[in-house]
């Protein structure tokens, strides 16, 4: 039985659910019924018939009455056919046909709606395009389903074109269904007021909606507020909504929150509205546009008592922002929260108070407004016949975009000169101009391209001349003209005719005005335009009449990323101005993605603008870059990166720290999304202070980390997630066996637990939590670095296409309005499709045409456009090319490399969305034609990076990954480096060079004082041991670095002494080279190459070098041939006369020369006063003996006696960043001393610690200097012994220096190294 009723239940769910289905399908197709077919012949109007047979109420979807449809007098234009649907309805299609049996149709046409048979609303598709195709023959129907549905009383269809053949014929049907609602009607001083109680409940989604129209700019439609003084205002402020969210009675911009949408409302057309909020989001829709806003916390209910419409009647004291005056218009279908108010007040429910002249129905003014739509429009009226003795007057409205453009223009009588009331720099001016007098001008009025509808009143008297600008005496300006100042027979609004018969009479100097104008009045009598439009009075070209198709191109906004949008009558502008983005809609980002991207620019160390998601919203941010020979790390600094000693918090037993990072949230988690690795050094040092081992068990100390706010954490740095260990645990040597962490052994020396967090799903580090810190005796301090992150997966995401029919698919693009693509490609192909996706129309295609040439092409619906690149040079090179392609509303452009960018402009008032199906086909196309041959890299769509390697993994014909970087980039290694390839990216190796840094380009140099001396070791060759590359240097120089017979010396220096050695390479067979500066401050290079003859001195010509300025020195030599070059100076020549082989060279001595017994007595005399000043980039065929001492000093055979300073020599090194410092104890699982950890005093929360640290400080700094003062003094004794360089480090009994583990501060320029 129970399984019976299952099935019955089951099968009754299953009709329900059909029967459900059929409604709502039926609901959807019944709003497509015939709304024309039935009407009476008088619901047809037309602005002419070609006969009686012809008229308009023959001009019904397929029948043959009469002529068979309507066809006008004449074919232009201006001709329209008008329906009286006979009530407001619901209009979902409109369908065509030409005249029955004849040979005249339409080809295309505009279409209009109204409600009250004026004030005409032209329909556009995708709210820019105006026209609809029409028919291409007398009886088949064209039908058009409407976008979005419109409600309207009259329809009118404008043809445009037609058969050239024939003429305009027509036969209409337009498909609907009726349309109900709840109207009222405010004067400007009415209003309703609702009593909301009792209150409503707290629902989880509150919502308001209404529709209104107006003739007003301002005005308040509602405002609602509780007892809790929580106020929600809806008022019209120069045509734009604003939504008031204002908490209490303060006025102070703290106490409210504001948003803005639409534009151009007062247009005397239905708007809808809608205000919906849910929890802590709202969401502000006007007809199709919707700002969604966070809602501010103190909003987070509505709490309304009282509702007032049409005007604030605010409880308290507090009135709306900008104007307060009262709604004067209509609102229909009001509801609140699913309460229809209007119908409240139609049913006279006692919640609801009228107040004033209140009515159920839309009653509305007629203006006959005409719009100048073109260049070519102009309005010629009739003057007057006979010229006036007593003046005149003429009255407009207008409404534009444009700064400049012609009003009106007459000629004064009697060939007396001419007038021109015109718009300049958005400023009213007249200018009269009469033969032999100086032209008389008026300025009036400011911003008058705003796009509000300004009056202007000019009259004329005797006397005297007055132009008035909105109706204020302020905006008035006037001149007393000693003639009379009155029109003649013809008055020109807006341009002149374009035909010469009527040009001798209508000059226009300015340009044409285009815009809206409205309530012309000449001699204060009010100017009919219907019979203009009739053609009963005047005459007219390129109007519409009886509408403004003013267009707000700001409104929604195409600018992107914070751009400000101006507009003309026919165009918008976006200024990209300090966003970061750039292009025609501010779209594309100007800054690179990745740290990594910034150094294969050839850029080093140094804070840059980093934009993780390119286009999309997260903002550019100012990131550090430190580019080192190996890695380039992104660091991401936080609010406290220093050694923080502890203190508890008060009331609480435990201390607490929040990290603040520099970066934002969605930038955070993007650059650790598209990093290779990630990690985070963290320091605990502790005296009697556990870490995470209690005997319950709970951990006494955590760290929140991960994205999204992150969660708790129970290890330290070292040890893996979830493991509640530290690094010495994970390696088995803690101090105490028996406990995870070396603080848990809760020793009273000091001990720390130190290492890197490398797990990318817990960083970064949020807050840190440290729980015993409260015991007596307990002492401890923290550090959490920097996030640093090295490497960027999508720009060297990479595929390789070996065939012309290989491919790869992706799902399809969706770039509607926007579109950006960029990637890198390299090819020894001519020609092959880098990316296609199809649409029904639509498309989107690069490809590479011929070895010079790329194309960007695409259509949208407008027709197929290209914007195309030439080169110049051969694109099929095998070396990395970038294309940055980029399509909007406004226009199209293409970049190839560092070449200007081609753009192709967007047709006006045409199809804007870009509408894909197909799948997104990239090395190919879907017909496996004109396939792509080569490597495409970092493709990325709209920010978005897909994911190439990947997909070819699982794709026949073709491969991930693409080597062979050196080719493109090998050229930003300098200075004798040596490009490395790498799987992914390259290096530059600087074993070989002067100079250091990620391309080698960052000198290496040092001050010298008279008793400093750097000694380099050459060693015999072992045997069997390999080339080393890389920064570091080898520990040992085989002699095999030497040719015998040829030897290349470089070196800069900067100095004020002479003589003085610069340099000295001395052999076991007493054979030398010396490089020195003589008394007259000129360069000799002496050999001595035969150790039984003397030394032979080539000296160069080039004087002053004692100058104290920077000069390079290049010394060459093969054989007995020699070349001395002096910075730019022509290369000096020297032929040797002694043996030409450099034998046994044993070292090479920078500064003093210690052992100097074996030279000659001047050179010796020389060797032994030393030298004082700068050397940089020494260079001794592959020796280096500065990057030695300075970089390398424990693994390279140099020994430095007195101070050594790395400084700047000022040289040629194009880029003076940071020093890269890569050295961190990180690798540390922790060490146990006597010593506390050394803090910044500036983060020190106790008083007691700073000053017992300042003593260790004094007291550790005074030993030594005492015990350098003593070693300084028997290097003086025994001046041959060799001492290898100590490198400043913290004392031995300190566990730990706070400048130790600096991985990216930007370092001074001197270091000092001495004995």
């Amino acid at each position: 039985m129970d399984l019976w009723c299952k099935k019955v239940w089951g099968i009754f769910a299953q009709v329900t659910l059909i029967l459900c289905s059929s409604y709502g399908a039926a609901k959807a197709e019944i709003c497509h019924s015939p709304l024309v077919s039935n009407l009476l012949p008088s619901s047809f109007r037309s602005s002419s018939q070609l006969s009686s047979s012809h008229g308009p109420g023959f001009a019904k979807l397929n029948r043959r009455e009469g002529a068979g449809g309507w066809s006008p007098l004449s074919s232009d234009r201006y001709q329209w056919l008008e329906v009286d649907l006979g009530g407001r309805t619901q209009i979902t299609a409109v369908a065509t046909q030409g005249r029955y049996g004849s040979s005249d149709w339409q080809t295309g046409y505009l279409l209009m709606f109204s409600d009250t048979g004026h004030n005409w609303k032209q329909y556009r598709q995708e709210g820019t395009i105006g026209a609809f195709p029409g028919n291409s023959n007398a009886d088949s129907v064209v039908q058009h389903k409407l976008q979005h549905a419109v409600i309207a009383r009259y329809v009118r269809l404008i043809p445009l074109d037609w058969n050239p053949n024939g003429r305009i014929g027509l036969r209409l049907e337009t498909y609907g269904c009726p349309y109900n609602s709840d109207v009222v009607s405010f004067d400007g001083h009415s209003s309703l007021l609702y009593r909301l109680s009792p209150r409503p409940r707290q629902m989880s989604s509150e919502s308001i909606r209404l529709k209104f129209k107006t003739l007003k700019n301002s005005g308040i439609l509602l405002h609602a507020e509780g007892r809790s003084e929580h106020s929600l205002t809806l008022q019209l402020e120069k045509g734009k909504l604003l939504l008031l969210l204002r908490k209490g009675r303060s006025v102070s911009p703290d106490g409210r929150h504001v948003v803005s949408v639409g534009s151009l409302l007062d247009d005397q057309h239905w708007h809808h509205v809608a205000v919906e909020h849910h929890s802590s989001r709202l969401n502000l829709t006007v007809d199709k546009s919707t700002v969604w806003v966070q809602s501010p916390p103190r909003f987070t209910h509505w709490e309304h008592d009282q509702m007032s419409v049409g005007a604030d009647q605010s409880l308290g004291s507090h009135r709306s922002i900008g104007s307060s005056t009262n709604f004067h218009g209509c609102l229909e279908n009001l509801v609140y929260n699913g309460l229809n108010l209007v119908d409240l007040a139609k049913q006279k429910d006692q919640r609801v108070t009228v107040k004033g002249n209140v009515t159920f129905s839309c009653a509305e003014p007629v203006f006959v407004a005409v719009t100048f739509t073109s260049p070519q429009s102009f309005l010629w009226l009739p003057g007057r016949a006979e010229s006036s003795s007593t003046g005149m007057s003429v009255g407009l409205q207008f409404r534009t975009w444009n700064k400049v453009g012609l009003l009106l223009t007459f000629d004064l009588p009697k060939q007396g000169g001419a007038v021109w009331l015109y718009l300049s720099k958005a400023r009213l001016h007249l200018q009269v101009h009469k033969p032999g007098r100086a032209p008389l001008e008026l300025i009036a009025g400011s911003s008058l391209n705003d796009g509000q509808w300004h009056s202007v009143y000019l009259i004329s008297g005797r006397g005297r001349l007055t132009v008035t600008v909105d109706g204020d005496e302020g905006a008035s300006t006037h001149a007393s003209p000693s003639f009379l100042v009155t029109s003649g027979a013809q008055l020109f609004f807006g341009g002149c005719p374009a035909d010469s018969s009527s040009s001798q009479e209508c000059v226009n100097p300015f340009k044409a005005f285009q815009g809206c104008m409205r309530l012309l009045t000449v001699d204060k009598q009010p100017v009919d335009l219907i019979k203009v439009q009739q053609r009963l009075m005047g005459n007219y070209s390129h109007l519409q009449i009886d509408m403004c198709g003013i267009i707000d191109r700001c409104s929604p906004s195409h600018c992107e990323h914070g751009g400000s949008c101006s507009q003309s009558w026919s165009t918008f502008h976006c200024n990209c101005s300090g966003t970061g983005y750039s292009g025609a809609t501010c779209h594309s980002s100007i800054y690179e993605q990745s740290c990594e991207a910034y150094k294969h620019r050839g850029n080093t160390s140094g804070f840059y603008h980093i934009d993780v998601d390119g286009s999309r919203p997260v903002k550019p941010q100012l990131i550090y870059c430190n580019m080192t020979e190996d890695m380039t790390w992104t660091v991401i600094q936080h609010n406290n990166t220093d050694l923080t000693t502890v203190r508890p918090s008060p009331g609480t037993n435990q201390h607490a720290a929040h990290f603040e990072y520099a970066s934002d949230e969605e930038q955070l988690a993007a650059i650790i999304n598209r990093s290779e690795h990630c990690e985070q050094e963290v320091v605990y040092h502790c005296r009697k202070s556990r870490f995470l081992h209690t005997p319950e068990g709970s951990p006494l100390s955590w760290w929140v980390g991960g994205p999204a706010g992150g969660r708790v954490q129970t290890f330290w740095g070292g040890a893996p997630p979830d493991s509640r260990q530290c690094a010495c645990g994970l390696q088995g040597n803690c101090v105490d066996p028996k406990h995870y962490c070396n603080c848990d052994a809760d020793r009273t020396e000091w001990a720390n637990d130190s290492g890197l967090l490398t797990h990318e799903e817990t960083l970064p580090v949020r807050s840190l939590v440290l729980g015993d810190v409260q015991r007596p005796g307990s002492e401890s301090a923290y550090k959490v670095g920097p996030l640093r992150c090295h490497g960027d997966k999508n720009v060297w995401n990479a595929a390789f296409f070996d065939k012309e029919t290989s491919y790869l698919h992706f799902p399809t693009f969706h770039g509607e309005l926007s579109a950006d693509i960029s990637f890198l490609f390299k090819t020894t192909s001519s020609s092959g499709v880098f990316l296609e996706n199809l649409g029904i129309k639509d498309f989107i295609r690069i490809e590479l045409s011929s070895s010079t040439e790329v194309i960007f092409s695409f259509d949208v619906g407008n027709g197929p456009l290209e914007v195309r690149v030439e080169a110049g040079f051969p694109l099929n090179d095998n070396r990395w090319h970038r294309i940055q392609a980029e399509r909007n509303v406004k226009e199209a452009s293409l970049r190839l490399d560092e070449l200007p960018a081609a753009t192709q402009e967007a047709p006006a008032d045409g199809h804007i969305h870009l509408q894909l199906n197909s799948q997104l086909f990239i090395g190919g196309t879907a017909s496996r034609q004109k396939g792509f041959r080569g490597c495409i890299r970092s493709l990325q769509l709209n920010g978005v990076t897909l994911d190439l390697e990947e997909r070819a993994k699982i794709t026949p014909g073709v491969q991930a990954g693409c080597p062979g970087h050196c080719s493109s980039y090998g050229s930003l290694c300098q200075n004798q480096g040596r490009c490395v390839e790498r799987t992914s990216s390259f290096s530059c190796d600087c074993g070989s060079s002067a100079y250091t840094g990620p391309f080698c380009d960052r000198e290496v140099s040092a001050s010298f004082k008279s008793g400093t001396s750097v000694s380099y070791t050459f060693e015999e060759q072992m045997v069997g041991e390999p080339n080393r590359s890389g920064g570091a240097l080898p520990s040992s120089s085989s002699s095999s670095d030497m040719t015998p017979r040829a030897e290349n010396v470089s070196l800069s220096f900067r100095t004020s002494q002479s003589p003085a050695l610069l340099l000295f390479v001395g052999s076991s067979d007493r054979e030398y080279l010396a490089v020195l500066l003589n008394k007259h401050d000129k360069l000799e290079v002496r050999y001595r190459l035969d150790s039984g003859k003397d030394a032979e001195i080539l000296p160069s010509n080039v004087k002053n070098l004692s100058n104290r300025q920077l000069h390079a020195v290049t010394i060459s030599r093969v054989a007995d041939a020699v070349s001395v070059q002096v910075d730019q100076n022509a290369k000096e020549n020297f032929n040797l006369t002694s043996d030409a082989e450099f034998n046994g060279a044993r070292s090479l001595v920078l500064g003093r020369v210690h052992d100097s017994g074996e030279l000659d007595p001047d050179l010796a005399r020389l060797a032994s006063l030393g030298f004082t000043g700068c050397l940089s980039a020494v260079l001794f065929n592959s020796v280096s003996p500065l990057k030695a001492a300075l970089l390398h000093p424990n693994s390279s055979p140099v020994s430095v006696t007195g101070p050594l300073v790395q400084s700047v020599c000022g040289s040629t090194s194009a880029n003076n960043h940071a020093t890269e410092t890569t050295h961190h104890l990180s690798g540390q699982s922790g060490s146990v001393g006597t010593g506390q950890p050394l803090v910044n005093a500036m983060r020190s929360d106790s008083a007691l610690i700073g000053g017992v640290i300042a003593v260790v400080i004094f007291v550790t700094v005074s030993a030594l200097a005492v015990m350098a003062r003593f070693l300084y003094g028997r290097k003086w004794a025994c001046q041959s012994q060799e001492v290898k360089t100590v490198k400043a480090e913290a004392s031995p009994e300190l566990p730990f220096s706070s400048q130790a583990s600096s991985h990216n501060g930007q370092t001074d320029n001197q270091k000092e190294y001495f004995i």
